[in-house]
Parts: structure tokens; C-alpha cells; sequence
């Protein structure tokens, strides 16, 4: 599957700062938002690790397929569901206390150049074990690096272990899942469920 994502500026990314510390706090922030918003096929949320003099947190960006339509419903629904004390940045557009709109518009401005992302074309195709093949032809993510060996090319018949949680990065506009060795010859993703805090959330 070829990446429906493009550089900011052809597709509206909405910056999101709710206030989330951790992750897995953002993570569940996102599928929350799934289930909540009228988010368009195609849609992009990653999240960032950001520090201030303030605080450290995680924000989250949202890359609409679509155009200023799609972003509009999007924003007002956001808007009604967040907390008080979110930020929210489109463009000009900003929601919120200042400091918030300045992590969130930051967040705004990172895909494709980072960011991790969490909802993405085809990510619900990626449970149990699945092929190289499959992960390239099926989802949006476009190279898989084997750590150690980052420029070698993986045949299409290796078997991924997903373990239902696959979380890709945008490495210089190429979504990117970095993946490590696993039990039974199979190689698995780099980044695993549930990791304890103080991996996950390191800045």
C-alpha cells in the first residue's frame, strides 16, 4: 500500500496537547478519539514526547486525508470533547491556554518528519503473526528495519509477530516499523505492549 500521507500543507494535521504524560495515556487517548470523532478513512494520529521548562508530556497530531471540510468537522468535535485546559492548533486556527497551543502546534508540525504513529491505513489488518509482505502490501508503512541491520532487505515471506500492537515512526517522511529477533525464528516489533514507564515514556 502506498502512503496516503503527504507533507504538511496538502493535508490539514490538527496538534493536539490533552494534557497526557505518558504513551500509553496518549494511546488510549487516540482510540478514544476513534471511537468518539468522525475521523475519515485514511487518517494519521502519532504521537510526540515533548519537554518544556513547564513540564514533559505527549501530544498528539492528526494527518486528515481529506480537506479543510473533513479538518473543520474534525476541530469542532475536539473542541466539545476535550477537557478544559487542551490545546488545539490547525494552521492559524488555535484552541486553548497559550502553552497548550504552542506544544500542540508543534506536534502540528512534526509528521512527516516524526513522530509515532498509532491509527494508520491498514493497522487493523495487523494482528497475530503476518508476513514482511503483508505488513508492506496491507498498511501504510513503507520500510521495515531489522535493528543491527537497518539497510539489509527482509524477504517477503518473514514472518512477523505483531502481538497486536504495531507502532511505526515517520523517519524523514518514511513510516518506518524497526523490528528485532523473537522466539521461534519469527522477528517481532521493536517496541512492545505494555513496556514499563520508564522506557516508554524516556525523553
Amino acid at each position: 500500500m502506498t502512503s496516503a500521507h503527504h507533507a504538511s500543507g496538502v493535508h490539514p494535521v490538527i496538534g493536539v496537547d490533552a494534557g497526557t504524560a505518558t504513551l500509553r495515556e496518549a494511546d488510549r487517548l487516540i482510540h478514544a478519539l476513534r471511537d468518539r470523532l468522525t475521523l475519515p478513512a485514511g487518517t494519521f494520529a502519532c504521537t510526540h514526547l515533548f519537554r518544556t521548562d513547564q513540564r514533559r508530556g505527549v501530544t498528539i497530531s492528526l494527518t486528515l486525508p481529506d480537506a479543510d471540510t473533513d479538518a473543520g468537522m474534525v476541530w469542532q468535535e475536539l473542541a466539545a470533547t476535550l477537557p478544559p485546559g487542551a490545546g488545539l492548533a490547525l494552521g492559524d486556527r488555535a484552541h486553548g491556554p497559550a502553552e497548550a497551543v504552542g506544544t500542540a502546534r508543534q506536534a502540528a508540525a512534526a509528521p512527516p518528519g516524526s513522530g509515532r504513529a498509532v491509527l494508520y491505513p491498514g493497522v487493523e489488518r495487523l494482528t497475530g503473526t503476518v508476513t514482511v509482505a503483508d505488513v508492506l502490501d496491507r498498511t501504510a508503512i513503507e520500510h521495515l528495519a531489522l535493528l543491527g541491520s537497518p539497510a539489509g532487505e527482509l524477504p517477503g515471506t518473514t514472518q512477523v509477530s505483531t502481538q497486536d500492537h504495531v507502532r511505526p515512526e515517520w523517519r524523514a517522511g518514511v513510516l518506518t516499523l524497526a523490528l528485532v529477533p523473537a522466539a521461534g525464528g519469527l522477528l517481532a516489533p521493536f517496541e512492545v505492549p505494555n513496556p514499563t514507564p520508564c522506557c516508554a515514556d524516556h525523553i
